[in-house]
């Protein structure tokens, strides 16, 4: 299925706190993510804890060593919600 990718103020917050290197690396897994956010090169996983907080599924992928976006699904959209370390699964 081929999502819609939008992004919430607060992943754009957290963005831009990132190092140049982390920038980088989370506009490589972009490219990626835009096409298919379940593509395996990502890691995607279901995050337990926040998808039961929320009453939704919320996932995460892997764009470095330690650093996740968080998303969910909503519709044909794919909906960005925050970009961080392991912290980001705290909600």
């Amino acid at each position: 299925m081929k999502y819609r990718c939008r992004t919430a103020e607060r992943f754009w917050m957290h963005f831009y706190r990132l190092s140049p290197a982390q920038k980088d690396a989370a506009r490589k897994a972009w490219s990626i993510f835009r096409e298919n956010p379940f593509d395996p090169r990502l890691r995607p996983h279901k995050i337990q804890r926040l998808s039961a907080l929320y009453g939704r599924a919320i996932h995460a992928v892997e764009v470095g060593p330690d650093l996740r976006v968080v998303f969910f699904i909503e519709g044909d959209t794919a909906w960005s919600v925050d970009i961080g370390t392991h912290d980001v699964y705290c909600g």
